[in-house]
């Protein structure tokens, strides 16, 4: 269950309120939004922003990976340098990722903005198929609503540790 399932009563601004309190006991949390008819779930960090870094965002993949995945990225980009458009990251453990930036970060994380403000930069994690195809790749297998790609890639790509292959 969601919290706003598990509080009907509550207001948008209780919402708004609730997370407040968890970002003063973390860094960052993790909004899942769920899939709705062809339009693919997606999740994304809160709080990074806060922090001087851009948020993080992934679409198409299962809540539980997704969380995963962004939970492992922000505990990087906390501490060091975010990874730049373009940039292709092999995860150890993980699917190899490309860096995509969002090109209106307002308008696909919603609560990242009620927060935030409408100035603040996001990056999505695009990841290959078991294959390593990526989603504007033929033949890339996405799952039910695919992998949209919120922005587009950046010139170049792609690199590899932010070198080009």
């Amino acid at each position: 269950m969601c919290w706003q399932c598990d509080h009907p009563g509550a207001s948008w601004q209780d919402y708004l309120d609730h997370l407040r309190e968890l970002l003063e006991l973390h860094c960052w949390i993790v909004q899942g939004v769920q899939r709705a008819r062809h339009r693919a779930s997606y999740a994304y960090t809160i709080g990074l922003a806060g922090h001087g870094r851009p948020e993080l965002v992934v679409t198409g993949m299962p809540y539980d990976r997704a969380v995963a995945l962004l939970n492992a990225v922000a505990a990087h980009v906390v501490h060091a340098e975010a990874p730049r458009p373009g940039e292709v990251v092999p995860l150890r453990g993980g699917p190899v990722i490309e860096i995509v930036r969002v090109a209106e970060p307002g308008a696909h994380l919603a609560v990242a903005a009620a927060l935030n403000g409408p100035r603040f930069s996001a990056l999505q994690l695009v990841y290959a198929d078991d294959r390593g195809r990526w989603p504007w790749d033929v033949g890339f297998r996405g799952g039910r609503g695919g992998q949209p790609v919120l922005g587009a890639r950046a010139t170049g790509s792609p690199r590899v540790g932010g070198r080009r292959p």
